[in-house]
């Protein structure tokens, strides 16, 4: 049985990137670490996930192109006998996609919860007029098209 696209209307042109990472996102989508997000002011977001059991040297974030990935690998103690076990060391592996421009202002490590700032910068709005060759300049060599673009308010 084939899975039905939601980009496979006409009118969205370019969109098969934005679909593949959709759908790399959601076979992601383990439910540990659990975590929020939530904004911070007028541009930010924080994301905390709460990694309890997990040191610094445990934790690794990266960015890669728009995708932030947050690792965490905690490595048995073999010194430890354990009488019973309920609290496993485990590792997790979470990804978030990020939109073009947001960056990530910092990170902190408190009381088993850790903290990602993000900031979202102000998107500015583009006007881009399109010139319209008529038929009659078809046949010539140098048909261009000119694109301009204008920033709201520069008129």
């Amino acid at each position: 049985m084939s899975r039905m696209s939601m980009f496979n209307s006409p009118l969205l042109l370019g969109f098969d990137q934005l679909e593949r990472t959709l759908d790399r996102l959601a076979k992601n989508a383990e439910g540990y670490p659990p975590y929020n997000i939530e904004k911070i002011g007028e541009n930010g977001l924080r994301i905390t996930l709460a990694v309890a059991g997990f040191t610094l040297a445990d934790l690794v974030i990266e960015l890669v192109e728009n995708q932030l990935m947050v690792r965490g690998k905690q490595t048995d103690d073999e010194d430890r006998v354990f009488l019973h076990r309920g609290i496993a060391a485990r590792q997790f592996q979470r990804a978030f996609m990020l939109a073009d421009g947001i960056e990530v202002t910092g990170a902190r490590l408190d009381n088993g919860l850790l903290e990602i700032d993000l900031v979202r910068p102000v998107a500015e709005p583009r006007i881009r007029t399109i010139r319209i060759d008529g038929a009659k300049d078809a046949g010539r060599a140098d048909n261009t098209i000119d694109i301009t673009a204008r920033r709201s308010g520069s008129r």
